[in-house]
């Protein structure tokens, strides 16, 4: 999917992502617990280069609620500073890495989302289908043979 896909697609990514925590899946045993709200910060960072006010006060999962909340009051405005940045091929953020293109910040975010959502969709289909929950197990360089 190109860039226009994923803009236009973020507010549904959001919101299944936000139906697939509030109908109970449990996301423990992917690395979504803890990236999402990683991400949701950083996008907010990236926003708020670009001019908004994102404010979050959450941790954790909940994080992505008060995200959307306050993407809904703004929606508009929102949106018109997401286009203005990827339009945008000179503007940079610093990071702790290093400095980088605010485009290619807020792309990686919008990639993510989408990529999380279809990963919710497949794990909420998979629960209706009454598949056996996944679960993270050891790296299998860490667990000793017996012999």
């Amino acid at each position: 999917m190109e860039v226009p896909g994923y803009y236009q697609q973020f507010e549904r990514n959001v919101e299944i992502l936000l139906e697939a925590l509030q109908a109970g899946l449990d996301l423990r045993t992917t690395a979504l617990q803890t990236s999402l709200p990683l991400e949701v910060y950083v996008l907010c960072e990236v926003l708020n280069q670009g001019g908004e006010h994102f404010r979050l006060a959450t941790q954790g999962l909940e994080r992505l609620a008060e995200f959307h909340q306050q993407y809904l009051q703004h929606e508009s405005q929102t949106e018109a500073v997401m286009r203005r940045i990827l339009e945008d091929k000179k503007a940079f953020m610093r990071t702790p890495e290093g400095r980088v293109l605010t485009k290619e910040m807020l792309i990686r975010r919008l990639e993510f989302f989408n990529e999380a959502a279809r990963q919710v969709n497949v794990m909420r289909t998979q629960q209706a289908l009454g598949s056996p929950a996944q679960h993270s197990y050891p790296d299998s360089r860490s667990v000793a043979i017996k012999k």
